[in-house]
């Protein structure tokens, strides 16, 4: 016996693979420099000489700064996910007042969209890096900083397609119904 749901749920369509790929990947792509920067807080030069780390002053508030920004970017590529993943459409349901509803389009769409263009602009510039020696640190430094930091300037692109993937399913979806 077969039984009809009164409200039946809405299929959205699955995300496209390369969509689910770019959005782990951009979870991915600030573990280099939070690692950095945890290396930094935990007393380690991480490429800068004696002096430029001294100069730093990474020890109390600012060890603590930094670890803070570290575990912020993480927690903000995470969310990237939730383009791909089903709580990014319905909050779950073990979140107070708002469990169970549907995410307006929009409201997942500005802010991802508005983090896209700012990291772009943010961390594009930072793509000369690997040019320039900077006097307070290492050879070796200059490139563990290089390295560290590059994937970054990916960060905004990927996002940005995410988001238009995202989007462009959720209005099908929409359209759909």
């Amino acid at each position: 016996m077969t039984t009809t749901p009164l409200h039946p749920v809405p299929r959205h369509p699955a995300p496209a693979r390369w969509a689910v790929l770019a959005a782990h990947t951009t979870a991915l792509l600030t573990l280099p420099t939070g690692l950095w920067r945890v290396l930094l807080a935990a007393g380690q030069p991480a490429g800068y000489t004696d002096a430029g780390y001294e100069a730093m002053g990474v020890t109390g508030w600012t060890a603590v700064y930094v670890v803070g920004l570290s575990v912020a970017s993480e927690a903000l590529a995470l969310l990237t996910l939730g383009l791909v993943r089903p709580w990014g459409e319905v909050v779950p349901r073990w979140m107070p007042w708002i469990g169970g509803r549907t995410v307006p389009v929009m409201a997942a769409v500005v802010p991802a969209g508005l983090g896209a263009v700012a990291l772009t602009a943010l961390w594009t510039p930072f793509a000369w890096w690997w040019s320039v020696p900077h006097p307070d640190m290492t050879p070796l430094g200059d490139a563990l900083v290089g390295l560290a930091y590059l994937p970054l300037v990916a960060w905004g692109p990927l996002l940005g397609a995410v988001t238009f993937s995202y989007h462009r399913r959720r209005r099908l979806a929409v359209a759909a119904r």
